[in-house]
């Protein structure tokens, strides 16, 4: 859909309910027709571009750790904002992302129509493929509008969803050690 497209759109739905032509809507199909665009700017983003050979050789072999890394997405099911923090932990085989990617790569997924369900794996996959790290752990935890404007209208409530890849899954001392640096700086 072409920006064109998008403002008619845009003006359609505003015509269901006050009329677009008023002084205060009159560019308000446009101006959410560049809001939306921004927004889910992730589908015009590819994980190559976004990398961008930010890739480097390391003898390290402990545990990474990005944390807090905010995030806004879209609900795919109400197209309302959802947001939060991710982290991020992994452990290196033989190369080391560069720090700014990783928030890079959450933007990516986020910025796309989601559920976090989804997001949390999908960022965890990128890191694996990315890195070539089979160790690799994401959390992220979120409010959602969907769930605190509408709905049952629950104010405080926060969404924590986990990944697990290799040894965050499969190694309790791990995922003891990510959870734990994880602790340290609140």
């Amino acid at each position: 859909m072409n920006n064109d497209d998008l403002i008619a759109s845009y003006r359609t739905l505003i015509s269901a309910f006050d009329d677009p032509d008023r002084d205060g809507m009159r560019d308000t199909p446009k101006r959410a027709a560049e809001a939306l665009a921004f927004l889910t700017r992730g589908y015009k983003q590819k994980l190559g571009d976004i990398v961008n050979n930010a890739l480097f050789e390391s003898d390290s072999n402990e545990m990474i750790v990005v944390q807090n890394i905010e995030l806004y997405s879209l609900c795919e099911h109400h197209l309302l904002p959802f947001t939060g923090k991710c982290h991020v932990g992994y452990i290196p085989h033989g190369k080391v992302l560069g720090l700014s990617k990783v928030a890079r790569i959450v933007d990516m997924f986020a910025r796309r129509f989601q559920i976090q369900e989804n997001l949390t794996l999908q960022i965890a996959h990128a890191i694996r493929d990315v890195t070539g790290a089979e160790d690799v752990g994401v959390i992220i935890e979120a409010q959602h509008l969907c769930m605190m404007m509408r709905g049952v209208e629950k104010q405080n409530s926060c969404m924590k969803t986990s990944a697990m890849l290799g040894s965050f899954r499969d190694n309790a001392s791990t995922r003891a050690e990510f959870l734990s640096l994880l602790k340290m700086s609140q």
